[in-house]
């Protein structure tokens, strides 16, 4: 069949408009909502927390501040849930290091013991272990000897490393502003590490709000970003002072009645399941 010169470009209108709108759904579903938090939130809680989360934290080691991990042993529940993964491991505080020969010395001690737990838990080789820097601004000297060494060992351990880490400002005492994950990634050679990064600030932030569809990572405003924490529990005043859709107590929930009440972060990454954690 013949057409007319109209014809087809009329034809090719609609095959590019087609595309667009192809790719207008292709991105919209590129990003993924998911939570973490330090206490495991049950197993009676899985079911509900998937209908709005794609995938969870998981920590290999007693979260900030705790001194036992209820995580521990649950990976095939959280699978067989539906869930992705984000594992993380706890790093050290600057005040532990000390010098960067400890520095260096604690990094491939703890490294051996992030690739020790996610065999025992069962995750697969070559998930991504995020590292657990709690500390923003510029990374001292011992800082980076604890991260880099860590990265580099858990990598040799058969594994991927990925870090946690401020995605926020800090101005230094000379009035310069430092964002860490760019600190580290300006810091980090060759190295091939993949970023979660906190940004709670609104905005970029959405505050404490459950959106119908997950914001890229990059809005964070670190684009190299594969995962953003965009909200924290309990609200951070000095930084999300500006937030809203926390409830009373300052702290973040999944926003349903349905749900027993327990403080959530909520995230958005590239991927449904960040470290590739599944088995299936």
């Amino acid at each position: 069949m013949f057409l007319r010169r109209g014809a087809v470009g009329l034809l090719f209108l609609d095959l590019v408009a087609l595309l667009l709108c192809q790719s207008a759904r292709a991105s919209a579903q590129s990003s993924f909502l998911g939570f973490d938090r330090n206490e495991y939130p049950g197993d009676d809680q899985l079911a509900v927390l998937h209908k709005t989360f794609a995938y969870t934290g998981y920590w290999l080691n007693d979260p900030p501040g705790a001194k036992t991990n209820s995580w521990t042993g649950k990976r095939s529940k959280v699978e067989a849930a539906g869930f992705g993964f984000l594992v993380l491991f706890n790093g050290r505080l600057y005040s532990e290091l000390r010098s960067v020969t400890r520095a260096t010395t604690l990094s491939q001690a703890d490294a051996r013991v992030a690739a020790e737990a996610a065999r025992r838990e069962g995750f697969p080789a070559a998930t991504i272990i995020f590292l657990d820097q709690e500390e923003g601004g510029r990374l001292l000297p011992e800082q980076k000897a604890y991260v880099f060494g860590w990265i580099d060992a858990v990598n040799r351990l058969g594994f991927q490393a990925g870090i946690y880490c401020s995605g926020i400002a800090a101005i230094e005492a000379g009035g310069t502003s430092v964002i860490t994950a760019e600190d580290i990634r300006n810091n980090a050679g060759r190295r091939r590490i993949v970023y979660w990064v906190t940004n709670d600030a609104c905005p970029p932030s959405l505050g404490c709000t459950i959106p119908n569809q997950a914001p890229s990572p990059a809005s964070s405003g670190i684009g190299f970003a594969e995962v953003w924490q965009f909200a924290q529990s309990p609200k951070r005043k000095d930084v999300a002072a500006r937030c809203t859709g926390y409830h009373a107590d300052g702290s973040c929930y999944a926003g349903s009645n349905s749900l027993d009440p327990r403080h959530l972060d909520l995230n958005t990454a590239t991927s449904a399941d960040p470290s590739h954690g599944r088995l299936h």
